[in-house]
C-alpha cells in the first residue's frame, strides 16, 4: 500500500471472508504481532451465534493496524484468504460512490489478491472484491479508492488493457437508481418493436410487408415452435427510432383478422420483471390507502361465528363494505376482518367492539396492520424498553471493589415464571461490561431482594479479577472481545457463553380460560397468561424463553389468551420477536 493510510480514531481494521470457524481468539494470535490490540470483535448471529463472517479489530496505535493491513492482506486462515480494510465508521463515505470503480469482463483466475496487487498502484485503496458464487469468481468486481483522483487514475490505464490474455473493462461504479435512469433514457429511443397476438399463419415475409410501411427494417423475425409453427410474437428491428415509434402509434391495438395486435417497445426479461414488480407494488399500495383506517382486524371469534354473524354484529356502528371469518376448508381460524365506509365507523366499532363477548369468547378487535407494521411496533417496544434497561441506574455500591448489585424485585408469587422475568431484567439480555460487578446466575426465585455479597463471598462466587489471570470478556451489546490487561497476552481459549442462563424446571398449568383470567386481581393477570406461554416458548427456543416471554407479554390479555388456544398465532408471535431480535443483532454489528 502506498503512502500512508486513511487517518481513523480507533486504528479500527475490517475483516471479511472469514471462515465460520475463525474466533476471536484465534484472530488475536494473527494479529497481535503487529501491535497492541485493545479489542476484537466477531459479529454473530444473535439466535445460532454463528460467525456472520466479519470481524473488526481495535489496534491500539494507527500505525500499527496500518502494519497488519500492508502485510496480513489475503492471508490465509482456516484455508480461506482474508480481506482486510480500515473500517468505515461513516456510511455516507461508503455509500457516496467517490473513488469507486467497477472491473468487468475479468479471468476467472483473478482473485481478491490479484486484483489488489493491480490497482494498488494507483493510490491507496479501501477495499477491493472480487463478486463470487459457489462456483468462483462472476468475472467482475469493485476497487474503493481514497480520493477520485486515484480511481481517474486507474480508469484511464487500465480501462481496455488486457489482464490474463482478457480485454476488461473498468469505470466508474454507478448505484442502482443510476444505470436504471441511463436505461430508462436509452430506451426512450428504441428501436426494436415487439408484436403479438398476429396468429400462426404468418411467416418472416408477410410481418415484414406490414411493419416496412413505417420506415426502413434492419431485421424482422416470427418466433416458431420446435414444428416451425408461429408462435404468434415476433420483433421487428427498425434503423431509426421516430419509424420504431410510428410503428408503435400507428399498430397497437389495431385489428388483424379479428385479433386484436399489440405492438410496443421490445423489452428484455428482466427489465419487464421490474416493470411488472412495480405495477404490482403500485395496486399493493393503492390497496393499503383505500382500506387505511377502515379495515378492522377482529380474532378470537367463536367457532359458531360465520361472515353474516360477523356483519350482524358490528353492522350498529356504519356501513359494511365487507365482512369475512377467516376459514381453513369449512373450519373457522378464529379471525377475520370487518371494513367500514370511513375511519370514523371503524373508530367507534373498536371502541364498542373491543373486549365485548360475543357468544363465547372476548372479540380482540383493532385496525388491522400488515405484517411490516406489526414487526415495527414490536421492534419499537422491544429497543423502548432495551434503552430504559440500559439507562437503568443499579444502585452498585462503589463498583468493582465493593458487595456487588443490590436489586428490588416486585413483590410478586414465586412460579417458573419468576426465574425467566428475573433473567431477562437482571441477567439478559447483556452480560456485565468489563470493569463492572459480575452478576451472578440467578438460582431461585424470591420475592425478596436479592442478598448483597461480602467481598469475600464474591470471590468465591464470581472469581477474583485481581488474582484470577487476563481473561476474555465478552459484552454481547458490543460483541466485542477485550482484554482486561493488554500487555499480557493468553494462550486461546474458547469462547464465554453469550449469556447467563438460568436453570429451570418446566411446570405443567391447568387451562386458562376467560372466566379465570376476568376473576384474576389485574396485578396478576399477567401473571397467569406468562406461567402458561413460558414452557410453550420454553420448548421452542429454550435459550430466548425468557426474552421472549417478557415482549409478548406487552400485547394485550384477550390477544394473548387467544394465542394461547390457537398454537399457530403463537409461533407467528413468536417468529416476529425472533425477528426483531435478529434486526437489533444487525444494527448491533452494523456499528
Amino acid at each position: 500500500m502506498n503512502g500512508s493510510g486513511p487517518a481513523y480514531p480507533l486504528a479500527s481494521l475490517y475483516v471479511g471472508d472469514l471462515h465460520p470457524d475463525v474466533t476471536e481468539a484465534m484472530l488475536y494470535q494473527k494479529f497481535s504481532p503487529a501491535g497492541p490490540i485493545m479489542s476484537i470483535r466477531v459479529c454473530r448471529d444473535i439466535i445460532t451465534r454463528r460467525s456472520l463472517g466479519y470481524a473488526y479489530i481495535n489496534f491500539q496505535q494507527p500505525a500499527d493496524a496500518e502494519c497488519a493491513l500492508d502485510t496480513m492482506n489475503y492471508d490465509v486462515i482456516k484455508g480461506r484468504p482474508i480481506r482486510i480494510m480500515w473500517s468505515q465508521r461513516d456510511p455516507g463515505l461508503r455509500k457516496s460512490g467517490v473513488g469507486n470503480i467497477f472491473i468487468k469482463n475479468m479471468d476467472e483466475s483473478i482473485d481478491n489478491k490479484a486484483l489488489y496487487d493491480t490497482f494498488s498502484a494507483f493510490g491507496n485503496i479501501l477495499s477491493c472484491k472480487v463478486v463470487c458464487d459457489e462456483k468462483g469468481s462472476k468475472g467482475y468486481g469493485f476497487v474503493h479508492f481514497e480520493t477520485h483522483e486515484a480511481a481517474n487514475r486507474a480508469i484511464d490505464t487500465m480501462n481496455g488493457m488486457l489482464l490474463n490474455d482478457r480485454k476488461v473493462f473498468v469505470g466508474h461504479f454507478k448505484s442502482r437508481k443510476e444505470r436504471e435512469m441511463e436505461f430508462g433514457s436509452k430506451a426512450m429511443k428504441f428501436t426494436n418493436v415487439y408484436i403479438k397476438n398476429f396468429g400462426e399463419d404468418y411467416t418472416d415475409e408477410k410481418l415484414k410487408e406490414l411493419f416496412t410501411a413505417f420506415g426502413r427494417t434492419l431485421s424482422v423475425r416470427v418466433m416458431k415452435d420446435e414444428r416451425g409453427r408461429s408462435r404468434g410474437f415476433g420483433f421487428v428491428n427498425y434503423a431509426d427510432h421516430e419509424d420504431a415509434q410510428k410503428a408503435v402509434d400507428e399498430m397497437n391495438g389495431k385489428d388483424l383478422n379479428g385479433k386484436v395486435l399489440y405492438v410496443g417497445r421490445a423489452q428484455k426479461r428482466l427489465e419487464r420483471q421490474g416493470e411488472l414488480k412495480r405495477k404490482f407494488d403500485q395496486i399493493k399500495q393503492d390497496r393499503i390507502q383505500r382500506y387505511q383506517g377502515v379495515n378492522l382486524y377482529v380474532k378470537n371469534l367463536d367457532d359458531g361465528i360465520d361472515d353474516e354473524r360477523l356483519r350482524k354484529e358490528f353492522a350498529p356502528y356504519g356501513t359494511i363494505t365487507s365482512a369475512k371469518v377467516m376459514t381453513d376448508g369449512s373450519q373457522s381460524k378464529g379471525f377475520g376482518f370487518v371494513c367500514f365506509s370511513s375511519p370514523e365507523e371503524a373508530t367507534k366499532a373498536v371502541t364498542e367492539m373491543n373486549g365485548r363477548i360475543v357468544a363465547t369468547k372476548p372479540l380482540y378487535v383493532a385496525l388491522a396492520q400488515r405484517r411490516e407494521e406489526r414487526k415495527a411496533i414490536l421492534t419499537n417496544k422491544y429497543m423502548q424498553r432495551l434503552a430504559s434497561l440500559r439507562t437503568m441506574t443499579s444502585p452498585v455500591i462503589d463498583s468493582y471493589q465493593q458487595a456487588g448489585y443490590y436489586m428490588t424485585v416486585p413483590q410478586v408469587r414465586v412460579s417458573n415464571l419468576s426465574v425467566s422475568i428475573l433473567t431477562y431484567f437482571f441477567v439478559g439480555p447483556a452480560a456485565p461490561r468489563r470493569g463492572s460487578t459480575p452478576i451472578a446466575t440467578v438460582r431461585q426465585a424470591s420475592t425478596q431482594a436479592p442478598r448483597i455479597l461480602s467481598s469475600s463471598q464474591k470471590t468465591s462466587e464470581c472469581g477474583d479479577a485481581a488474582t484470577s489471570g487476563p481473561r476474555w470478556w465478552l459484552d454481547p451489546d458490543e460483541h466485542a472481545m477485550s482484554l482486561s490487561a493488554p500487555q499480557v497476552y493468553p494462550a486461546p481459549v474458547m469462547e464465554p457463553p453469550v449469556h447467563l442462563q438460568a436453570h429451570v424446571h418446566l411446570q405443567a398449568h391447568e387451562p386458562l380460560t376467560t372466566s379465570m383470567l376476568a376473576a384474576a386481581p389485574p396485578m396478576d393477570q399477567k401473571q397467569l397468561l406468562g406461567e402458561r406461554l413460558y414452557p410453550v416458548i420454553h420448548s421452542l427456543h429454550p435459550n430466548l424463553a425468557g426474552k421472549i416471554t417478557g415482549m409478548l407479554l406487552e400485547i394485550d390479555n384477550s390477544e394473548l389468551l387467544h394465542m394461547l388456544e390457537t398454537p399457530e398465532s403463537l409461533h407467528s408471535k413468536v417468529d416476529e420477536a425472533i425477528a426483531v431480535l435478529q434486526a437489533h443483532q444487525a444494527k448491533d454489528c452494523s456499528h
